[in-house]
């Protein structure tokens, strides 16, 4: 993800498996990757955007950052998130994580307040939590919390989304961060989407507990505004994946 305000704005995109309910019921039948939706992650740093001309590059997506921590809210969030959706574009928000602030429940519930709930429209992509690296500490990219603390956290989080809006979130994160930070934590994947960020030609080494992502943010930029995604799937399979 992006800076989008100072602090923070970061996100990164990935590629999609099926949901249904509060389980995963397996991956989407592999479509050959120029026929996989192309989607894009933003934040507030884009300011105001040209959504049909999102819609006529190929973008059938987007997450928008709606929240960080306990307290910050993205201030374009509305119109960015209302625009996609007139535009014909497939919506969902996402959360960064600073789970040294305050607890896994908090900040759910403040993402629940502004902008974080999920609807069965079939254009509502299930709400995400953005958690890697510490943009603010390089010194605790863990954020100073230990292996275990950081697995009671995501589930905590994940706890009061699915409490909130009947859907576990999708994560959003690295390889790298979630192996080192959560002790290689095989928690999640049986339930949760993966959003995988891995700048490369191919998704490369997945955290542990997944054996494919949903959606695989590829690139920080390109024809979209903002970070550059792709959905592992057909868009008749993504429209399910966002109907729950």
């Amino acid at each position: 993800m992006a800076r989008d305000r100072t602090p923070h704005r970061l996100i990164t995109t990935g590629i999609a498996v099926a949901l249904t309910g509060a389980a995963l019921a397996g991956p989407p039948a592999r479509a050959a990757a120029h026929d996989r939706p192309l989607g894009h992650d933003i934040s507030s740093y884009q300011k105001r955007i040209d959504w049909p001309a999102v819609r006529a590059k190929g973008g059938r997506f987007v997450y928008v950052k709606a929240t960080e921590s306990d307290g910050y809210r993205n201030p374009r969030f509305d119109g960015q998130y209302g625009g996609s959706r007139e535009a014909g574009l497939l919506h969902g928000a996402y959360h960064f994580a600073l789970p040294d602030t305050s607890s896994g429940t908090a900040q759910a519930r403040h993402f629940l307040r502004h902008g974080g709930h999920w609807k069965p429209d079939g254009w509502t992509l299930p709400p995400a939590l953005d958690i890697e690296h510490n943009p603010y500490d390089a010194e605790k990219p863990c954020y100073g919390l230990s292996r275990a603390a950081m697995v009671r956290w995501i589930h905590a989080f994940s706890d009061e989304i699915r409490h909130g809006t009947g859907r576990r979130p999708v994560i959003y994160t690295t390889a790298h961060w979630w192996n080192r930070c959560t002790g290689r934590s095989r928690a999640f994947g049986a339930t949760h989407p993966l959003w995988l960020a891995s700048w490369r030609a191919a998704p490369g080494r997945l955290p542990a507990g997944w054996s494919l992502p949903t959606f695989w943010q590829y690139a920080g930029h390109g024809s979209l505004p903002g970070d550059q995604d792709r959905w592992n799937g057909s868009l008749t399979e993504l429209k399910r994946f966002a109907a729950g």
